[in-house]
This record gives C-alpha cells, sequence and structure tokens, in this order.
C-alpha cells in the first residue's frame, strides 16, 4: 500500500491508495477517524477492466452465469435477458436495502466504504473502475450513507447494510452531510456526480461481502488495543497504591510458560513501575499478592495474544476477495464460491469480545480492593470523611454494572444460525452481532479501567508517601490534572467522563509512553 504525500499550505497530507492487496488496520483508522483522502492505484483499475470486459462477454454470448445473467438465492434457476440487466442489478440493491435500527456511525460507514472499494479493486469482482471512484469520492466529500446497524447474517455477505451504501451511488436512500440527512439524490449532486446506471454483476458485487464485520473489527482491533496497553497501567498504577509485590513480574518466571503476551505483559509492568521504590526494594511487604494483582501477566497477556490472533485474521479479510461469483480473466473461469461467509470473522470477533471483557473484570476486582479498608489499609472507599461522605463507594458499583452487562454480551453469537433464502443459504455466521458486541464491550471496559484508574489515583494521594515509577508517575499526573483530588463528596459523573476521555482518546497512553517507553 503506497502513502503519496501532498505539501499544500495546510501541511502534509497521507493520502491511502487502494490496490486490494495492502490495505491495513492503521490505514482504515486513518481513513475513517482521520478522513484521510483516498485515491485507487493504476494497477488496480487495469485488474478491474480485465474482469469487467469478461462480464461484457458473458452477457453478449449470453451464457448462464450466477448473478450475471440469472437471478440470486433462490432464484438462481431464473434465466435474466441482457435487455433486463440494468433493471437486475437495480433491483437486487433496492429490494435488499432492508437494514433497521440506529444509524451507524459515521466512522463505520467510513470503514466499511473503504473496505468495499478496496475488495473491488482486488480485480476479481467484474465491476467498472468508475463504481470504485464512485466510492471514493463519497469518501473524498465525506458523504456518508445512511446504514441501519440490524439486518446482517453474515453469510452471502452483510448484503442489507451494504446495499444502503450502493443506494446513495444510485441517487437513492439517504446520506448524511456536515450533520444533516440528505437523499441520496442530494449527495450526489454535491459530490458532482450524475447517478450511477449499474451494468452486469455491480449490483450483487456491491452487496455480496464481508465489510460491515471488516470495518466494525478493525475500529474494534484497534480500540482493543488501545484498551489492553491503558488496562496494563491501570494495574501498574493499582501495584503502587496497593504496595504490590512486584517479584510476580519476574522475566524468569515469563520464561517458563512462553506464552508471547503474558512476556509482553510483564515487560510492560516493570517499564511502568521501574525508577521508583517499589521496583527497587530488595524486601517484599508480602510473601504473594491476590490474582488481580499477581496474575495481571497471565490474564492481559492472554487477552493480548487473542487480540493479536483477531488482528491476523481481519488484516487477511480486508484485502480479500468476498463476493460471489468470482471472475478469473487469466484462466476464463467464472467460479461460484462461498468466500462471502462470515464464520472467520464471526468466531474472532467473538473471541476478542470475550478476551477485552476479561481485562474489565480483572479491574473491577481491583478497584473494589482499593476501595475495602480490610484489604487496602486505607481510608474506607477511600475518603478521609466517611460516614457523612461516601467518597468513591458508588464508583465499584458502576463497574461491577458494566463488568455483569459484559458477561452478557460475551455470550458468543457465531454459536447461532438461522436459514435464509428459503434454505438455500441455510447456515449464516451471525458475524455482524459477533463485531457490534465487542465494541460494547470495549466500550464497557474502558469505562471500568477509567474507573479504576480513578480509584487508583486517590489511594495513591492516601497512601504511603514514596517515589512512584516513571509510567505510573506520568499517569498519576495526567490524571490529576484532569480531576483534583477528592476531599469530600462532589457530583461525581463529570470526573467519570473526563476518565473516559483520557482512556478513549489514547491521551493517558500516549502520556505515559512519552515518560516511560513505548509499551510494545
Amino acid at each position: 500500500m503506497a502513502l503519496a504525500r501532498s505539501t499544500a499550505s495546510e501541511g502534509v497530507v497521507e493520502k491511502v491508495s487502494l490496490d486490494g492487496e495492502s490495505l491495513d488496520i492503521e490505514q482504515v483508522i486513518r481513513v475513517a477517524r482521520r478522513h484521510a483522502p483516498v485515491f485507487l492505484e493504476p494497477a488496480a483499475v487495469r485488474r478491474m477492466e480485465g474482469s469487467q470486459q469478461m462480464v461484457r462477454e458473458i452477457v453478449g454470448g449470453k451464457k448462464v452465469v450466477y448473478g450475471i445473467t440469472t437471478g440470486f438465492g433462490k432464484f438462481s434457476n431464473v434465466v435474466i435477458s441482457p435487455a433486463q440487466t440494468e433493471q437486475l442489478q437495480k433491483n437486487l440493491v433496492m429490494s435488499h436495502a432492508v437494514g433497521t435500527g440506529r444509524p451507524l456511525e459515521t466512522e463505520v460507514v467510513r470503514a466499511v466504504t473503504l473496505l468495499r472499494a478496496n475488495t473491488l479493486a482486488k480485480g476479481f469482482s467484474g465491476v467498472r473502475p468508475l463504481v470504485v471512484e464512485y466510492l471514493i469520492q463519497l469518501l473524498n466529500r465525506d458523504i456518508h450513507p445512511v446504514v441501519p446497524e440490524q439486518g446482517s447474517v453474515g453469510a452471502s455477505g452483510d448484503l442489507a447494510p451494504l446495499a444502503h451504501i450502493a443506494l446513495v451511488l444510485l441517487g437513492l436512500g439517504e446520506a448524511e452531510y456536515r450533520g444533516k440527512r440528505i437523499s441520496g439524490a442530494q449527495a450526489l449532486e454535491l459530490a458532482g456526480l450524475p447517478p450511477l446506471s449499474l451494468q452486469a454483476k455491480e449490483g450483487l458485487a456491491l452487496t455480496n461481502g464481508t465489510q460491515l464485520m471488516g470495518g466494525l473489527g478493525c475500529l474494534a482491533v484497534h480500540d482493543a488495543e488501545l484498551t489492553a496497553k491503558t488496562a496494563s497501567i491501570a494495574a501498574a498504577l493499582a501495584v503502587e497504591a496497593l504496595d504490590g509485590v512486584i517479584t510476580a513480574f519476574d522475566p524468569r518466571v515469563q520464561r517458563l510458560r512462553p506464552h508471547a503476551g503474558q512476556a509482553r505483559c510483564a515487560a510492560h509492568l516493570r517499564q511502568l513501575l521501574a525508577g521508583g521504590e517499589i521496583a527497587g526494594r530488595a524486601v517484599q511487604p508480602r510473601v504473594q499478592d491476590a490474582y488481580t494483582l499477581r496474575c495481571t501477566p497471565q490474564v492481559h497477556g492472554a487477552t493480548l495474544d487473542a487480540v493479536d490472533y483477531v488482528r491476523g485474521v481481519l488484516e487477511v479479510e480486508i484485502n480479500s476477495a468476498t463476493d460471489n461469483p468470482l471472475l478469473f480473466p487469466e484462466e476464463g473461469d467464472v467460479i461460484s464460491g462461498g468466500n462471502f461467509h462470515g464464520q472467520p470473522l464471526a468466531l474472532a470477533l467473538d473471541f476478542l469480545g470475550m478476551a477485552v471483557a476479561e481485562l474489565g473484570s480483572m479491574a473491577e476486582r481491583r478497584t473494589a480492593r482499593l476501595l475495602d479498608p480490610a484489604i487496602s489499609g486505607l481510608p474506607a472507599f477511600l475518603t478521609k470523611h466517611g460516614g457523612l461522605n461516601s467518597g468513591l463507594m458508588l464508583t465499584q458499583y458502576t463497574a461491577a454494572a458494566l463488568v455483569s452487562e459484559n458477561k452478557v454480551l460475551a455470550s458468543p453469537a457465531c454459536v447461532d444460525s438461522i436459514p435464509t433464502s428459503a434454505n438455500q443459504e441455510d447456515h449464516v455466521s451471525m458475524g455482524p452481532v459477533s463485531a457490534r458486541k465487542a465494541r460494547r464491550i470495549i466500550a464497557n471496559v474502558q469505562q471500568i479501567l477509567a474507573i479504576q484508574l480513578l480509584c487508583a489515583a486517590q489511594a495513591v494521594d492516601l497512601g504511603q508517601k514514596r517515589k512512584m515509577g516513571r509510567g505510573t508517575a506520568r499517569a498519576y499526573e495526567v490524571i490529576r490534572a484532569e480531576i483534583p483530588f477528592l476531599d469530600r463528596d462532589r457530583v461525581l459523573y463529570p470526573d467519570l467522563t473526563t476518565a473516559l476521555e483520557l482512556v478513549q482518546s489514547g491521551r493517558l497512553l500516549r502520556e505515559v509512553e512519552n515518560a516511560a517507553g513505548e509499551l510494545e
């Protein structure tokens, strides 16, 4: 994936180029969240032209090929005449746009649109380069189709959501532009584009694929990686506040059970605590700590390994051809297969949700330890004036509620299947549900971590005064720069919101890494 740089007056701008082969998650994030410009590689244009020529020959030769000269799904036995080709493709898009529920967030729509353009750019779908250019124009002009979040079963692709994107290309449906909801026709007018007339195979290619699952998954993996590193910061700050025993993080222990994530997490903790009194002391205050401190490398490390696995699945998927049928111009073959089936993503994204949920479970238990005077040796609920004041008592209730919700959300969606299309499509992945659940779990865990960080900073203020590690000291400073010490009860939800923003934005992680080095 090449990056072109423009030295415009506003500064250097990175453009993401699509070739169908080398898109990565960081580029998806840059387009989805930072609105990086997108353009199409010439090599991709040539490949698309080759497969599109093959489609024209199929139609002209009146060959019977699924989705090109036949109906779809159960109607694959109905042959369509060349004169009806354009209407067939338009009808497909209109009839399949049956999503329901709340509209997807702008960042999700942008990610899905980008992935759809990239998979078509591979050149095995039989579409004109013009179709991909239309998708790119939507991205570059900040025109975002209104896509309901529900309605895909994750096999035969994400049909309904992708159809809502395709509608706008035809001048139908709705789009969001600068915060306003407008018609698809108005959106194209703003983009300076006439409504697209679909040719053979193009409606099917636009709607048949795994890009909703993929787009949600890319955002989820990026956020899960941020969350996992922040969880290490939260754990280390709790170790400082609870005068933890850090010999459990010794690299010799990790070498005897050489899971990569476990070793990484233990290294994170040593790095964050380095330079402080806890890291330098020769005599430990106890033989060992409770599991939510001592076993942090083992639990958090397993999550790191899981996130790495899911990243690998997604980086294969977002550069794959996932519609049907696929065209192979060099061999002259058209093959009807099942690359649209979302099972690889469904399994991975359910796994991601479960893995990140465990970070929240650990953080809530550390919060409980910080607030319990019998365990922490600190004032009850981290207030010096208990009774009249409740301190941070209720923050653990909130964390507990989110952990409990995550237990329900972590139940896998991929083990369910409801046949569709009169049993032609008799096993489906439910991957979009897996993806949406994973994103909700990650958001909940980020708030749980924010609560634990808030409590740990308060505990540091109330505990023994000692030199902190380079990473933990910076984490404490960043929190205290935004949220003052709780001397008396005050309205607390703004503190939770502020702490969450520090976590979600990545600011806390960036500041800590600037002080203690990158958590690799």
